[in-house]
């Protein structure tokens, strides 16, 4: 966003609860008697809540009561004040931004604009705030209800320069939206070209964007320069977003279609962040290029399809590997994009963030066992793929004989010798298996258990003396074994050919260039199952926000690993078909098993990553036990 609202720059109360509160009993909304009982209530929450914010809940007064006080009592208070009392954002994060405009770089920019890149709040609801405290209307722009006669004394560049475009006209003056009505320069320039006293309004980007695309391509121009058709855009835009993508070193892009715009979003270090919204005009455009680039049909707009793009990053020569899936939904196509990159490296099992007893167990109980089935478990882009290319690294040597049937192949390893599935051309998961053992394997890996089909040749395999590793979609190591249960495998299968299970999951790690000491709130200590006495052992850290993590207070990722090996007493809960519960308490109580939450727990400890991100991220089916007692399991006797 090249602009972006603030508030009047004036001098703030010293709280602002207590100015609003005032403002509020004032116009009879509140009184002293409720505003007594809830600093009382608010000074007793084991959670930190604003003054307002603990009245809402009260429910002294209604939001619509509130916004219509604000707006008629024009209340000084800066822009960052309102939103942390408002409960949008945290002090926490107000004092984040306010560093992020101290940056040479960001000088010129506003508080609100900062706040919608860095995705610290939404842009419509900054808008609903700011429009609700200064007054201004908030207006989004049809270009097909403007009034063409407006249109005609303006160019698209100028309205495309100063952000504004106007909508209507009225007895005493014109409306204009634009990004920042505070803007001066605006209103004289608007009023100069429209001859005649403006209104200025508040709108928001994409809406602001998708008014001004559609000037450019149907409304009178007075600029001779060709105008560029949708097609061309569209290739510039896929461009552009690959390449910004590659930059970031995102895993995963998003086209989502919505009535009235079209949402990229990127994934990095596992969390979905907004790249840029673009006019629902270009996103049937944006879909066919995709589907030129992936040689997916592009008449074909009812059924869902997959495709694959091999992009070459301009900047850097680099190859990837781009997986598309496009999906039907009610407002068109969305396109999910999966980047691999061909250069990524190949992790040594040591590399992938084991605790040392974990790591031990798992090579000399799992690995080096003769056969039976390792699955690795966890959602899409918990790091399964990585962890089994370790675990092949490990077991590749000149005496072993490894084959793979994968969809498609993520990692070349020399010295073991993979396939790369191909249904259209008949080279199914079942027609490859056959040939497979046909091949003298000594470790067979399959890329993925998808269904009943791809389950039974796993635990078949297992049954003729192969090992075989795989990776499975299941919450944690228990969910892994109920759900081969769930596909009608016989329990006297899983329990005789099934190895271990490990369950994973990547969090967000702390950043190293600005972590500092932190104590968990009360209620994250109640909701993570922690106790008063680990605290004493513990070492919590939580980032700051700085450049080097773009002031978001992660940088990179760590992994969290939960591992299951089946002994006999698991085995005959297996058979015996005991509850989850039943399998998890046995687990934990006679085969040494350490939770994921335990795991994630132990690491954010040790200033890795935070309470709140595993909290998140990690499933909360037991109490944890002590951390020392965690950590006594987790590390090998001599460590």
């Amino acid at each position: 966003m090249s602009q972006m609202l603030t508030a009047v720059t004036v001098k703030s109360p010293a709280d602002t609860g207590e100015a609003i509160a005032s403002l509020l009993a004032s116009n009879g909304l509140i009184t002293d008697k409720q505003l007594l009982h809830a600093r009382r209530v608010r000074s007793k929450l084991a959670q930190p809540k604003t003054l307002l914010n603990t009245m809402l809940d009260l429910e002294f007064f209604t939001t619509s009561q509130l916004n219509e006080v604000l707006k008629k009592g024009k209340l000084s208070v800066r822009l960052g004040d309102l939103l942390v009392e408002l409960g949008d954002i945290t002090a926490q994060e107000l004092e984040q931004t306010i560093r992020i405009q101290r940056e040479p770089q960001n000088a010129h920019k506003k508080l609100g604009e900062i706040m919608v890149e860095h995705r610290i709040i939404r842009e419509q609801r900054l808008i609903d705030v700011l429009s609700n405290h200064l007054g201004f209307m908030n207006i989004e722009p049809d270009f097909a209800a403007i009034d063409k006669n407006l249109l005609e004394r303006l160019s698209v560049n100028q309205c495309e320069q100063l952000g504004f475009i106007p909508v209507k006209r009225t007895d005493r003056c014109v409306i204009v939206a634009c990004l920042d009505p505070n803007n001066r320069d605006i209103r004289m320039h608007a009023q100069n070209l429209l001859n005649s006293p403006v209104e200025l309004a508040i709108c928001s980007h994409y809406g602001l964007k998708a008014a001004l695309h559609k000037f450019r391509n149907n409304g009178p121009l007075k600029s001779n320069r060709a105008v560029p058709n949708d097609d061309s855009v569209a290739m510039r835009m896929v461009a552009e977003t690959l390449q910004a993508a590659v930059g970031m070193k995102a895993s995963d892009i998003h086209f989502e279609p919505y009535s009235k715009s079209m949402r990229i979003r990127f994934r990095t270090d596992s969390m979905l962040w907004e790249f840029k919204e673009i006019p629902s005009e270009l996103a049937v455009s944006v879909i066919s290029r995709l589907k030129i680039l992936s040689k997916a049909n592009i008449a074909e707009r009812r059924r869902h399809q997959d495709g694959k793009i091999e992009y070459t990053d301009p900047s850097s020569g680099q190859i990837i590997d781009v997986r598309c899936s496009f999906y039907v939904c009610v407002h068109g196509e969305k396109a999910c994009l999966r980047l691999l990159s061909r250069r990524t490296e190949l992790l040594n099992i040591e590399q992938i963030g084991m605790s040392p007893a974990v790591l031990e167990r798992f090579k000399y109980e799992a690995l080096e066992v003769p056969s039976g089935v390792v699955m690795i478990t966890g959602p899409t882009g918990s790091g399964k793929t990585t962890t089994l290319y370790s675990c092949v690294d490990f077991l590749n040597n000149e005496d072993t004989s490894i084959i793979t049937a994968e969809e498609p192949v993520e990692y070349v390893i020399e010295g073991v010798t993979q396939c790369s599935l191909n249904p259209k051309i008949d080279m199914t998961f079942a027609e490859t298996l056959r040939h497979m053992v046909r091949q003298d394997p000594d470790v067979i890996v399959l890329g993925e258990i998808r269904d009943q089909e791809s389950a039974e040749a796993a635990i078949q395999s297992a049954l003729t003396g192969h090992k075989v590793l795989t990776t499975f979609h299941t919450e944690d190591t228990i969910g892994g074994l109920l759900r081969l249960m769930n596909m009608n495998i016989e329990t006297f299968l899983i329990s005789s050919t099934v190895v271990s299970v490990l369950a994973q999951r990547l969090l967000k790690r702390v950043c190293p260039h600005c972590s500092k000491p932190y104590r968990p709130t009360p209620l994250d200590m109640q909701r993570s199952g922690l106790r008063s006495e680990d605290l004493r052992i513990a070492g919590f850290m939580q980032g700051a926000g700085c450049e080097a993590c773009k002031f978001t207070g992660y940088g990179g990722r760590v992994s969290v690993f939960e591992l299951l090996v089946l002994d006999e007493r698991v085995k005959e809960a297996i058979l015996n078909r005991k509850a989850s519960y039943d399998i998890r308490r046995i687990s934990i109580e006679c085969s040494g098993l350490v939770t994921l939450l335990e795991d994630g727990l132990e690491k954010a400890s040790r200033g890795m990553t935070t309470v709140a991100e595993v909290l998140r991220m990690l499933p909360r089916n037991e109490k944890p036990r002590p951390l020392a007692e965690i950590r006594r399991l987790s590390r090998s006797t001599d460590v």
